[in-house]
């Protein structure tokens, strides 16, 4: 039986740019997919996307540290470089960029990296430090990768908000590419710690996109009072006994505010703990589905 090729894969910030650089020679668009492991059918859908746009994709694969507060999980986050390089060859991807700590720390800027206002609200006042390593370490990425299109998942929309900014108040060369969120057939939106939960919180985990969408179903019936919306939604995720529910809101898709007057654009989102395991999720008011495996 035939096996597939492994994906090229490079460890340190050298090798990677000289692969980079003889894809410019020829003119290739760059296509960019950050993430840190644990792969799975969003991150399939990220690479399918980068690798339709453009002629040489690359994604990067490494933890990062400096997003992870010390009560959170970097020991434990998934990683599993196998099963994801053959992910990664299994969409078409180029090229792998797999460094090690020691080596990003080469590559990360001495100054601080700026993070908007955006990214203290929501999980920024939760995780104080977390946008700001985000940030960090995406900064220096996208400064060894260069010129490119960078595909990040809707379903971190509010990282996806704070990189946007970056990419602004910097004036790089990124064109930053926003991908709808997938979900399991029940609702629950793809994440690497989705294998964290216990099967009795894996049964209630869908209570999150239920409350979502109960909010958006009563906006898009004329409810126009943020406060009974939010109401309605935390009703919903009391509902899962195994769930403390962090936040609750209707914002601004642009400033991630909360919205007094909504419109059809408003994004909805939600947060909580099962046990140690936390979980996000967002939704527009009206927006397509996206379900199953990539």
């Amino acid at each position: 039986m035939a096996t597939e090729t492994p994906v090229a894969t490079v460890t340190t910030a050298e090798d990677l740019q000289a692969q980079l650089a003889l894809a410019g020679q020829d003119g290739q668009k760059i296509g960019f997919v950050p993430t840190m492991g644990g792969l799975h059918a969003g991150h399939s859908s990220l690479m399918k996307a980068s690798v339709a746009a453009c002629d040489f994709t690359v994604v990067s694969i490494y933890v990062n540290p400096l997003q992870f507060s010390p009560s959170e999980d970097l020991a434990t986050y998934p990683r599993d470089f196998v099963a994801d390089s053959a992910l990664c060859v299994a969409q078409g991807v180029d090229l792998v960029f797999h460094p090690s700590v020691e080596e990003m720390q080469k590559a990360l800027p001495r100054t601080p990296v700026p993070v908007s206002e955006v990214a203290g609200l929501w999980e920024g006042a939760n995780r104080p430090d977390h946008f700001a390593g985000v940030a960090t370490v995406v900064a220096a990425l996208f400064s060894l990768v260069g010129p490119c299109q960078a595909f990040f998942g809707e379903k971190d929309f509010q990282q996806l908000a704070v990189v946007q900014q970056l990419v602004r108040d910097l004036n790089l060369p990124v064109s930053v590419v926003g991908c709808p969120t997938w979900r399991e057939t029940d609702g629950l939106a793809l994440s690497s710690r989705n294998v964290y939960l216990t099967a009795t919180q894996r049964d209630q985990a869908p209570v999150l996109y239920q409350a979502l969408k109960v909010g958006a179903d009563l906006i898009t019936n004329g409810a126009t009072n943020r406060l009974k919306v939010e109401a309605a939604m935390t009703e919903v995720l009391k509902t899962a006994d195994a769930l403390i529910v962090d936040y609750c809101a209707v914002v601004d898709p642009q400033s991630l505010q909360p919205v007094e007057d909504f419109e059809a654009d408003a994004r909805l989102l939600v947060a909580g703990c099962f046990g140690a395991t936390r979980l996000l999720d967002n939704r527009a008011v009206q927006e397509g589905e996206r379900y199953g495996s990539c």
